[in-house]
């Protein structure tokens, strides 16, 4: 017998920045991902559906995160990676948003640029989803902002800091911190620094950042988009801006550390902080399985029973 899934009217299109969000839809996502957590098997929101994930950067947690997250839901997660498919040979973004939304109930994309997620969203006729650009990484803020809120209990008045490079984390931290009432402080130098986000401090001071935070968040000084040659400079103008054990001490009491993976311990971060135990990387880390999910069931317009 052919199954339905009721459909939400209101629900967003894509998941390109995480703007696409209302507080009570980004509330709720995060309700039913802690839900979702507790019990992995208890959905089938995608029960004999397939979902396209296209990769065209390297990754570990997105890729094991989607794929396993898509498995539990009961649909099929298809990888396709940039070589092996008619994009290596100049088929355009915009053809093949029309052939995979003929086939698939969801389109996730790893990539760089920016606009070619919005070329992808503006021709495909099912949801597209960011798992990650240059510009933005909302996928990671969702499971950051679930990380918190199992740690604290509530998310509303919390403060984040993130210090280092004012990179796509860092935006999307600030995009969808404030949607939920988390105030975000970014400490980067001067070079590294986002453009203003609306409700974010930006400073160049790690301190005055961490002040009051009850989470002190970090990533890499050097990424997979950055050129070789930018890679000491790049050390350098961000030696000043580790977390280690006496940044996090500058935090509130009970703040905790935190950073999107890979990690390299004595650049952005200590070993005794990455391995302490005040971190919730760990959890990070598994929590974009289950945020995925929830955002996955959204998309696809699927309500829970009970």
């Amino acid at each position: 017998m052919l199954r339905t899934l009721p459909r939400l009217n209101d629900r967003p299109d894509d998941f390109l920045t995480g703007e696409e969000l209302t507080p009570a839809q980004l509330a709720a996502l995060i309700e039913r991902a802690a839900r979702l957590k507790r019990a992995p098997l208890s959905s089938d929101a995608l029960h004999r559906r397939t979902v396209a994930l296209i990769f065209q950067r390297h990754s570990t947690r997105t890729r094991v995160s989607f794929e396993t997250g898509i498995a539990e839901l009961g649909g099929h997660p298809m990888v396709l990676r940039t070589e092996d498919t008619q994009l290596a040979r100049g088929e355009s973004i915009r053809d093949t948003a029309i052939v995979l939304s003929r086939s698939a109930a969801a389109i996730g994309i790893r990539t760089g640029p920016d606009e070619l997620v919005a070329e992808l969203a503006e021709h495909a006729t099912v949801p597209v989803v960011n798992m990650l650009t240059i510009g933005h990484h909302p996928c990671q803020a969702l499971a950051d902002l679930l990380t918190l809120e199992e740690n604290f209990g509530h998310l509303e008045g919390l403060k984040l800091a993130y210090v280092g490079d004012g990179n796509n984390v860092a935006r999307s931290l600030a995009i969808l911190g404030a949607l939920a009432g988390v105030e975000v402080a970014v400490a980067a130098p001067d070079g590294y620094q986002l453009e203003p986000v609306a409700g974010a401090l930006l400073t160049d001071d790690p301190r005055e950042a961490v002040a009051g935070a009850n989470a002190v968040y970090t990533d890499v000084w050097v990424s997979m988009n950055d050129a070789p040659e930018e890679a000491e400079a790049r050390r350098t103008a961000l030696a000043g801006y580790r977390l280690d054990d006496e940044l996090l001490a500058a935090a509130a009491p009970g703040a905790i550390a935190l950073h999107c993976l890979p990690a390299h311990p004595g650049e952005e971060i200590t070993a005794a902080v990455l391995y302490g135990e005040r971190q919730r990387i760990w959890d990070q880390a598994e929590n974009r399985r289950h945020a995925q999910k929830a955002l996955l069931e959204l998309l696809v317009g699927w309500v829970a029973q009970g």
